[in-house]
């Protein structure tokens, strides 16, 4: 896992760069968020593929604890991916609901991602 740092209006963002799951576990986002806190860092971009399968099966509710998390410590997050290959209606509805919301938003690009945080 590699973190490369995205600058706007003397913000940093991490966008975390991997070809691997690293998200798989809650644990798995309490180091990630443990390193960016480190870097003074509260703005991440995290690509789709790097999550687990299971966050999007909002059943297991692993993508509630895990964003629960980047909440508690004040983190934004921004998930990069393509979601409409996913056909829960549940699922659509959480994504529509968190992206009225600032905390944590899913987004088609870095573009995308980049401009949310210009904001």
């Amino acid at each position: 896992m590699n973190i490369r740092t995205h600058k706007i209006n003397n913000t940093t963002i991490a966008e975390i760069i991997s070809d691997k799951e690293i998200i798989k576990h809650t644990e798995d986002a309490l180091e990630l968020l443990g390193n960016v806190y480190f870097q003074d860092i509260d703005k991440v971009i995290i690509h789709q593929k790097n999550l687990t399968t299971d966050f999007f099966d909002l059943k297991n509710k692993i993508a509630g604890d895990i964003l629960q998390k980047f909440s508690n410590y004040r983190v934004y997050l921004v998930i990069i991916g393509d979601f409409s290959k996913f056909t829960s209606n549940s699922l659509r509805d959480f994504i529509y609901e968190s992206n009225k919301g600032k905390h944590v938003n899913f987004v088609a690009n870095i573009g995308d991602a980049l401009k949310l945080f210009s904001r």
